[in-house]
């Protein structure tokens, strides 16, 4: 499939959960967000048809979020069954990492090969206000697990946030100097509860880099690194992992996007900041055929935005974080 700009549509993030272990400061204000009744979420049998479909249209490669997906009962046999699927070419985590050292074993056996694990700081004190009461031991756990079985590659997302991690970036730039780790700083989108801290405690990926490369030296272009996301990825002299910069707000990168998103209700959304969406679970649950379910995965298509400038206003106010999807 191809959208109005001549983009082609090829990945599908799916989130399979609204609920999180976490309460993390920029994606949930202090009370949270209620998380949906059991039946409003979409059940593992109908993403599995909404994917048998995407696939049809030339959609072969899938992100799992959530929320964070390994709370959901039945991940794992979900994953296995996905990944069995005809024509996919690749499945994807992205976890808080939490629960990683208890399941990467698992993980793996069931099809996921590449995974993304969220950590803004190597700061306890940090981490536990960050999160709202997260154990940064077992995140530490859940990365060594997944260098010590295989994954690859293994992605640390970190969101650049002047004021709270600020003086770690050098600190997260020298994991890659001896550690197979690619190492991704994301800027602070203004969604949810982003929109408060943005004023306060953004900072763009240029100044990140700025301040790694006054540090550590100059980076290096590199374009081995596997992923279906818009990061832009450097090497430090020396290094075995790399440094990435997702300029997801100074530098938008709306001409290459190539996705669309699933949210845990089943909804379809072509884009992080947009709120139209389209109601795919229903269309399954009221028995609609592979037609009309093609059709609400083209007019999804259709409805990207040239970019999210055009659809911000209508991303102010809208769901958080959690509840679209990470």
């Amino acid at each position: 499939m191809e959208d109005l700009y001549g983009r082609r549509i090829d990945y599908l993030r799916v989130s399979v959960t609204d609920r999180c272990n976490l309460r993390c400061i920029y994606c949930m204000p202090p009370e949270g967000v209620k998380p949906k009744e059991h039946n409003d979420i979409i059940r593992f049998e109908e993403i599995l048809v909404a994917a048998e479909v995407a696939l049809e249209l030339g959609i072969n490669r899938f992100r799992l979020t959530g929320g964070e997906p390994l709370v959901r009962k039945g991940i794992i046999p979900f994953i296995g069954a996905l990944s069995m699927l005809p024509g996919i070419e690749d499945v994807s985590l992205t976890t808080n990492g939490i629960l990683l050292s208890q399941m990467a074993g698992q993980l793996k056996e069931a099809g996921i090969r590449r995974i993304n694990i969220s950590l803004d700081t190597m700061n306890q004190k940090t981490y536990r206000e960050l999160t709202r009461g997260g154990d940064l031991r077992a995140v530490w756990e859940g990365i060594e697990k997944a260098l010590e079985i295989g994954f690859d590659p293994v992605k640390i997302n970190i969101v650049a946030l002047r004021g709270i991690n600020d003086e770690e970036w050098v600190d997260f730039a020298r994991l890659t100097m001896d550690k197979p780790l690619h190492i991704r700083f994301i800027e602070l989108m203004p969604i949810g509860a982003g929109w408060q801290m943005a004023r306060e405690n953004y900072a763009s990926c240029r100044q990140v880099r700025g301040v790694i490369e006054r540090e550590l030296g100059e980076l290096t272009p590199v374009i081995d690194v596997e992923g279906n996301g818009p990061a832009e990825y450097q090497r430090l002299p020396g290094a075995v992992g790399t440094i990435g910069f997702i300029h997801a707000v100074s530098e938008h990168f709306c001409g290459s996007c190539n996705r669309l998103r699933l949210t845990a209700d089943g909804k379809l959304r072509p884009c992080l900041f947009d709120r139209r969406e389209i109601d795919l679970k229903g269309a399954i649950r009221r028995g609609a055929g592979g037609e009309e379910l093609q059709r609400l995965f083209r007019k999804a298509v259709q409805l990207k935005a040239a970019n999210y400038q055009m659809a911000a206003r209508a991303g102010k106010g809208g769901r958080s974080m959690v509840q679209i999807g990470g």
